[in-house]
């Protein structure tokens, strides 16, 4: 078992190459923990002062039975802050931990550049312990299960965000408009056109008032609330519903910790094949002993393995950013490249201009998974790495393939990864009817809800809203409005989804 020691010298001596290949990060900070501790803090999202809630310990014998039996093992955990903290499984083999330290640098290097991270707070790992402060004294003070049931609904919902508010101004800033002092425009009444000897004659003051009056009330009635359909579902809530100020504190810390994590979601195969770039490059070109060769391999292939009916985000980033690395090197890329349609010339082109690392370095800071799919993956690489669509056949009872087509393959794995592949989820009004009650309405992009867990989901969002909640959504092709008043469900069909 290796010492805190020996990690150091490790560190050291990874870190020194990851450098000279030119990546750059905060410093680390490492932590070795057993196999316990590990699952402990993987079940907190790798903060274990998080505040305190069953999900989480439900996470935790998940991960440690995975591990007793064999199914799963985490070899290590690395945190997006400054400094970084990254947590080493102690049991770990001299080679396994240079593999975990050499990834460590790679993720490390995108958390600090990766534009998806530039809003993150890299002082998370204080701000998640004030977090659980204060949901431990609001617990202490109104009581452990009313505070856990409120997180409960909470977190039903804790995905509704709008996680392009970052970089897109959704609301308009009212010192850029022309209203000023926050005034309402007037409104422009309708007179009839007189000379001004015979102006009040013609439009008495009475009826200038009239008209006015009854502009406003037909204002205030057709002015919307929210004025545009609002995504981030919990911003609206944490600014309109009533809510005591203990709850609208720990919604606000919901929201805050969703917003933190989504970058990771954005950019999971990139990530995952960024590190795994350097940690293959790093073991195989410096790191790595003679003696130590078929423990990586073994190791190395064991993450890279493809797993029956999904996408290994570990392979599939590696072997894009090796595929663009190549390609920008030989320089097939460009208007004359995409133009040639000569198989012999493709096959045999090669510019040797060199330029493969400087571009694997820019790819990792402007782009998300669905940019990076959408702009590098090609026709060829689909067919070298064997990639196709499946699908249920109901009368073999098996998933079957599919298509291997290029465009086919490139859609589905982009529809997947759009909104995290979940539905599109939208507050279109905040006093349905008059009444005060929430609408919201399910964009349909051919993800369909789950009915039931929706029914679910509506009674939590009752909790929080305290009123009668509804979502329109499509349920076999017709649009449907599933309610809740708070004591029971409706469903009311309102019109096919064409329009029909």
């Amino acid at each position: 078992m290796l010492t805190d020691q020996d990690i150091r010298a490790l560190q050291e001596e990874i870190e020194g190459y990851a450098r000279e290949y030119g990546l750059d990060f905060y410093p680390v900070v490492y932590q070795l923990v057993d196999w316990d501790q590990m699952n402990e803090i993987a079940a907190y999202g790798g903060f274990p002062t998080r505040y305190p809630h069953w999900t989480f310990g439900m996470e935790y014998e998940r991960l440690a039975k995975s591990y007793a039996y064999g199914l799963s093992k985490i070899y290590e955990m690395v945190i997006n802050t400054n400094p970084v903290y990254a947590y080493l499984l102690e049991c770990n083999a001299v080679v396994d931990q240079k593999l975990v330290i050499a990834h460590v640098c790679g993720h490390a290097d995108f958390f600090k550049h990766n534009v998806y991270f530039a809003h993150t707070n890299r002082k998370m790992m204080d701000e998640i312990a004030n977090h659980g402060m204060r949901v431990r004294r609001y617990m202490a003070k109104y009581g452990q299960e009313e505070v856990e049931n409120f997180i409960d609904a909470c977190l039903s919902i804790e995905d509704l965000i709008d996680i392009h508010s970052t970089a897109i101004k959704r609301r308009e800033d009212p010192t850029d408009s022309v209203l000023k002092g926050g005034e309402e425009p007037v409104p422009t009444i309708g007179k009839l056109q007189a000379k001004d000897y015979m102006d009040p004659y013609i439009n008495p003051k009475e009826f200038v008032e009239e008209q006015k009056r009854k502009l406003e009330e037909e204002r205030k009635r057709k002015k919307k609330f929210p004025e545009r359909p609002e995504k981030d579902v919990l911003l609206f809530l944490i600014e309109n519903a009533p809510l005591e100020n203990w709850q609208r504190d720990v919604l606000d810390i919901i929201r805050e910790e969703a917003y933190y994590f989504a970058p990771q979601a954005q950019t999971k195969i990139m990530n995952e094949g960024w590190a795994s770039f350097w940690h293959s490059t790093i073991m195989t070109q410096k790191a790595m002993h003679p003696s130590e060769l078929i423990d990586y391999a073994e190791h190395h292939s064991g993450t890279m393995g493809r797993r029956p009916g999904r996408i290994n985000p570990y392979k599939l980033g590696l072997e894009l950013l090796r595929d663009i690395e190549e390609r920008w090197n030989k320089g097939q890329f460009g208007k004359e490249w995409e133009e040639c349609d000569d198989l012999a010339t493709k096959k045999n082109w090669d510019k040797q201009l060199g330029l493969g690392r400087q571009k694997i370095f820019e790819v990792r800071k402007i782009h998300n998974d669905i940019t990076f799919i959408d702009t590098f993956l090609t026709p060829e690489f689909v067919a070298e790495q064997k990639l196709f669509t499946y699908e249920y056949n109901s009368y073999t009872e098996a998933y079957e393939i599919a298509s291997r087509e290029f465009d086919k393959i490139k859609q589905k794995l982009l529809f997947s990864l759009t909104n995290f592949g979940k539905p599109f989820i939208y507050v279109v009004d905040g006093n349905y009817e008059n009444r005060g009650e929430l609408y919201l309405k399910h964009i349909h992009e051919g993800i369909d809800l789950k009915i039931r867990e929706a029914r679910d989901t509506l009674k939590n969002i009752y909790k929080i809203w305290q009123r009668p909640v509804h979502l329109e959504t499509v349920v076999d092709g017709w649009n449907i409005l599933l309610s809740f008043n708070g004591s029971e469900h409706q469903d009311t069909q309102l019109k096919a989804a064409d329009g029909s």
